[in-house]
């Protein structure tokens, strides 16, 4: 069979899944025009975001229980169609806000939910001599796809507008995420890498945990709780970065660029901090990482009235904030083993579906109510320096 000779190929059919899921990323450059075309809030435009991001991580979850009992393929596959279906849908809504919380808050959170972790959980098993690289890559498309379809988005909401932009999106994600879908199976039982002999420069438990015993764990709830102030933290400035940069003077054609930056930079961040922590090691990896985006937050305010220092902003938020999605799956991996890595991940993974409601909303709601973000970002920093600091208490747990 041609994949057992070359494991590599199942990442192309991998990325090509995570650009479309990643157009999620893009949301920002929908914002301005739901405002102006149709009267919604900043709060609103939100909404349809974090229920996007809630609906994900909840659906994760059964996606991944299902996925490790019936293989990745089938269970990727639907989310595409259901993906696809949701954006197409609301290009039909006549821009009505609970017509567009249903077909891209939820339908189309739905199909990210289903499709994202099905990738993922089988490189993780392709790949255990490289698990924080393979997890970089397989979630890299993510972060690029954000920058791809923010620009595609943009055009077609300049020349048709934005109910034209999710048809023809929702017409693209069907399609490339059910052809990525078909490469995607798990390697043989007792497969392993030709001339590995299971030696990895991270610790791991050596057993194989379940759903319920990960969550009687302190370790699972360290966790979820620094995936979630993280997360929230990149989630709020995806959410509202061009609003920001609007409010902070710049143009909206300077703002928006800032998008693309961020979206770059996160599927960057997403390889380069898998690889470093297989290097050097997941907590201290994520204990840095969060240092440098709290760091970030606490400045962000003075960061965007200047094109270049907005650029860097952005820059540094998205690379911190993709390492998120190469570190918590490979940790995972590592403290509970891989047999159950999809629900498992999938129960991690519901901390950045808190956040996703937690980040954007606040940025928002807290704009709409005092007229600056303020008292959304500097919170939010200290969150960040909370989770560096539960970083260094993180320890495999032991074997029993």
């Amino acid at each position: 069979m041609e994949i057992l000779k070359n494991r590599w190929f199942i990442v192309l059919g991998a990325l090509a899944i995570q650009l479309c899921l990643g157009a999620l990323y893009s949301w920002s450059v929908f914002v301005n025009p739901l405002k102006s075309g149709f009267s919604f809030s900043t709060t609103e435009t939100q909404a349809i975001f974090s229920v996007a991001l809630a609906t994900f991580a909840v659906v994760m979850v059964f996606a991944g229980r299902w996925q490790d009992r019936i293989g990745p393929r089938k269970v990727s596959i639907l989310g595409g169609i259901l993906l696809g279906l949701g954006y197409v849908l609301a290009g039909l809504t006549g821009g009505s806000f609970p017509a567009l919380l249903l077909t891209v808050g939820i339908m189309a959170g739905a199909g990210i939910g289903l499709s994202y972790v099905c990738p993922l959980a089988t490189l993780i098993k392709w790949f255990p001599d490289k698990r924080g690289l393979i997890s970089g890559l397989a979630v890299a498309g993510f972060g690029a796809g954000a920058w791809i379809f923010a620009q595609v988005a943009t055009v077609v909401i300049e020349s048709a507008g934005v109910l034209s932009a999710f048809t023809n999106l929702g017409i693209i994600f069907g399609i490339a995420v059910v052809l990525g879908s078909l490469v995607l199976r798990n390697p043989p039982k007792g497969w392993s890498p030709a001339g590995w002999k299971g030696e990895t420069k991270n610790k791991t438990s050596g057993r194989n945990f379940d759903w319920r015993e990960i969550i009687k764990t302190k370790d699972f709830w360290f966790l979820w709780i620094m995936f979630m102030f993280s997360a929230a933290a990149g989630l709020m400035v995806i959410g509202n970065l061009k609003p920001f940069g609007v409010f902070s003077g710049l143009s909206a054609a300077i703002a928006g660029s800032a998008v693309g930056i961020l979206a770059l930079f996160n599927g960057a961040g997403r390889i380069v901090w898998g690889s470093v922590s297989d290097r050097i090691g997941r907590s201290k990896s994520m204990a840095l990482m969060f240092a440098l985006q709290g760091v970030m937050m606490l400045i962000l305010l003075q960061m965007g009235q200047s094109p270049l220092l907005l650029a860097v902003a952005a820059a540094w938020v998205g690379f911190n904030f993709g390492g998120n999605f190469a570190l918590f799956p490979s940790v995972t991996a590592d403290y509970f083993g891989t047999k159950h890595v999809g629900v498992n991940y999938g129960l991690v993974f519901t901390a950045y579906g808190v956040a996703g409601v937690i980040g954007p909303i606040l940025g928002g709601s807290v704009f709409d109510l005092t007229g600056s973000y303020s008292w959304a970002f500097i919170p939010s920093g200290i969150a960040c320096l909370v989770a560096a600091a539960i970083a260094f208490l993180m320890k495999v747990p032991e074997k029993k």
